[in-house]
């Protein structure tokens, strides 16, 4: 073959160095990049890059001068936040910085949610010989009150976590609790599906009141507008939680003619230790709680926590089975002390009366002390009191 390629003319033909045009031998160009191939007779094949893009030093000059092209900052401000760190190998890691700071975010909060340890406490331990009881490890189907008392925990979490507060308004003291509206204060996201879920709601609607966000979520209103505010599957998304975090297990079990899956307890020390507190904040004389991973000793608000969960189990019709184990009377005496805890903490500022029976003496003054040392999150604290004074009429709502 001749280096050189013909070109037809209407005189004849001529030798010219101008390659012709064959782009299935030729390598993959970039966008926007041309390159010229010439055919030398000593060299052989060279490249030089066109106008449209340019090559690092060395590589040849541009035919017509044209500015190289830099990325605009806009254009990496668009894609996905993403860091880099170097490993021990000289590997580059990429991660989302936002996986930190949820791990950062679960490092300071207890194991379990406040819906989970209710739901925890109630599930079935055991089957009975009734033929239409359910299997254990699952949730009564005529327990109408547990999945309203669950979408008042989502919000009560959400305020203990700092996500949420009542609205700055001095006017707001006209109206009940339940009706004042309340506010996103930190979008951050907690790495709870469901808490997310809720907050993103919150902060794209408008400002409601904490009963209607109870209402809206759990599907209790008229309004076609909102519907799509309900927060749907609660119960079987917080058991596979469960079952993710190791508490619970999932089996298939057959009820009646149907196959269901159930989810049976894993961890049955989860489930003792908020038994174990629930009876020491309704029977023991003085209120004491051990540090654990599902009450760490350094968590914010140990013992107002504990108190709502009390509160939100007994109005969710659960806290029988965290009860069981007592006598007659003492279950008795124990229901008697929770309808206190509710009247005295569902009003702002709280009652934080001494009980007559004697029992959690020191109750109140281990909640004033929260209390005092969190002055600046009382607007909190007022969402949570709002949602337990929902909690006392909730079998009018139903």
């Amino acid at each position: 073959m001749y280096p050189f390629n013909l070109i037809s003319t209407k005189k004849g033909f001529a030798a010219s160095a101008a390659p012709s045009p064959r782009p299935s031998t030729l390598p993959s160009q970039t966008p926007k990049t041309k390159h010229i191939y010439l055919f030398e007779m000593s060299s052989g094949l060279t490249r030089r890059r066109g106008a449209g893009g340019a090559g690092p030093a060395g590589e040849g000059d541009s035919s017509n001068g044209a500015a190289p092209r830099t990325s605009t900052p806009s254009a990496r401000d668009n894609g996905p936040e993403t860091s880099y760190e170097n490993s021990e190998n000289g590997h580059k890691i990429a991660f989302d910085p936002r996986d930190i700071s949820e791990s950062a975010e679960r490092s300071k909060q207890p194991k379990l949610t406040l819906m989970e340890e209710v739901l925890l406490l109630g599930l079935k331990d055991k089957q009975t010989a009734l033929t239409f009881d359910l299997p254990k490890g699952y949730l009564s189907f005529w327990n109408d009150n547990i999945s309203y008392a669950l979408r008042g925990c989502i919000v009560i979490e959400l305020a203990f976590r700092g996500r949420i507060a009542m609205e700055k308004d001095a006017s707001r003291r006209r109206f009940p609790l339940a009706d004042r509206n309340i506010e996103v204060i930190d979008d951050t996201l907690t790495g709870e599906v469901l808490l997310d879920e809720a907050l993103k709601m919150m902060k794209q609607s408008e400002k409601m009141s904490v009963a209607t966000w109870i209402d809206l979520m759990s599907g209790e209103t008229w309004n076609l507008m909102k519907i799509g505010y309900q927060l749907k599957q609660v119960r079987e998304r917080l058991a596979k939680g469960l079952v993710d975090k190791g508490i619970l297990r999932t089996e298939k079990r057959n009820f009646l003619l149907f196959d269901m899956a159930t989810h049976p307890v894993a961890d049955g020390g989860a489930k003792e230790e908020i038994r174990r507190r629930v009876r020491t904040v309704l029977t023991q004389r003085t209120v004491v709680l051990n540090g654990s991973q599902f009450l760490p000793e350094s968590l914010e608000f140990r013992y107002m926590r504990t108190i709502a969960m009390v509160c939100a189990a007994y109005a969710a019709n659960v806290l029988e089975n965290a009860l069981a184990s007592l006598g007659h009377e003492a279950r008795e005496r124990a229901f008697a002390q929770t309808d206190d805890l509710l009247a005295d903490y569902s009003q702002w500022p709280f009652g934080k009366k001494a009980t007559q029976n004697g029992v959690g003496a020191n109750l109140p003054q281990l909640i004033n002390e929260e209390v005092n040392s969190g002055k600046d999150k009382e607007l909190q604290l007022e969402v949570v009191s709002a949602c337990l004074s929902v909690f006392t009429r909730l079998d009018s709502l139903l």
